[in-house]
């Protein structure tokens, strides 16, 4: 019924970790302010940071090694993540942080639907009960979400339904990059990072100098530590995608579970309401994500 923890769990669990106070700090860093700056030099500082430490320990050769056909590949996963990113950003700035992430955390029901669909992943009954716990709680944060002003389809949920989907899309596609196409995990989040910042770069310098409008921006200090805190949390999700038994909707499950951390700083740092109820739905999901790990 059950059995230890797999190789995937725990680098899964520390890239939620890190994924939660990537969140808190992609919140107060775009907090009213300007979005496309912010995750442009935030990106840009977490692809820096990668690169210079690929340097120092010398693979930027190896990492660099790559195929016209294979760059296209990345190259598509970064315009579905920086498609996605842009609809979070935004939604982020105006939601409570206690509500967007764990509304942002229901893109694993998508990645599994795909994951059945595409890669014939179809789950065991511990595993159902699971997944069951979790999207019960992602339910009653939605819920929550109406009560606190902010109707299904307001802008700001609907911008973050979209990032949630894009974001689910790319879930599917990292299993296909790393298990099917077998692309080195190196080569894979070099070149993505490497992307990211053309690609994000470019729609800030478009969003300057041909929209000319927009918040001003302001710099903070949060603003790099965010770009810092999501390269490590993507190094260990990698990692675990790149296990060869890893069912890629149970591992978006578990990953999601960083919705923890962002509503505990949220309800201290931020005072978001209807705390007591989203505690309950915080409990359904841990309670979910723990016989996710354990259960065969």
């Amino acid at each position: 019924m059950f059995r230890s923890f797999p190789v995937w769990f725990l680098p899964t669990v520390l890239s939620a970790l890190a994924l939660g106070f990537y969140d808190i700090s992609k919140k107060h860093a775009v907090n009213k302010n300007s979005v496309m700056p912010v995750l442009f030099f935030a990106t840009l500082s977490g692809s820096l940071l990668y690169v210079i430490t690929l340097a120092l320990f010398g693979r930027v050769a190896e990492a660099a090694v790559c195929t016209p056909g294979q760059f296209g590949l990345v190259l598509l996963k970064s315009l579905l993540v920086s498609s996605s990113w842009i609809c979070v950003y935004y939604a982020m700035r105006d939601l409570p942080i206690s509500l967007a992430s764990p509304i942002r955390a229901s893109s694993p029901l998508w990645t599994v639907i795909g994951g059945i669909i595409l890669f014939g992943e179809l789950p065991g009954l511990w595993q159902v009960a699971g997944m069951i716990l979790i999207f019960t709680g992602y339910w009653l944060f939605a819920g929550l979400g109406k009560q606190e002003g902010f109707p299904p389809l307001s802008k700001s949920i609907l911008l973050i339904f979209a990032g949630t989907l894009l974001g689910a899309s790319s879930a599917l596609y990292d299993k296909f990059l790393l298990n099917v196409c077998q692309l080195p995990r190196e080569m894979l989040q070099f070149y993505f990072s490497v992307d990211l910042v053309l690609v994000l770069g470019a729609a800030y310098l478009i969003r300057k100098f041909v929209f000319k409008q927009g918040v001003s921006f302001e710099w903070r200090w949060t603003i790099p530590v965010t770009g810092i805190l999501l390269i490590a949390a993507d190094y260990l999700y990698f990692y675990a995608v790149s296990q060869p038994e890893i069912h890629i909707s149970i591992l978006s499950l578990v990953r999601r579970c960083s919705c923890v951390v962002t509503f505990a700083f949220g309800v201290w740092y931020f005072n978001d309401l209807n705390v007591k109820r989203k505690i309950y739905a915080l409990v359904l999901i841990l309670l979910g994500v723990a016989i996710l790990g354990l259960a065969k």
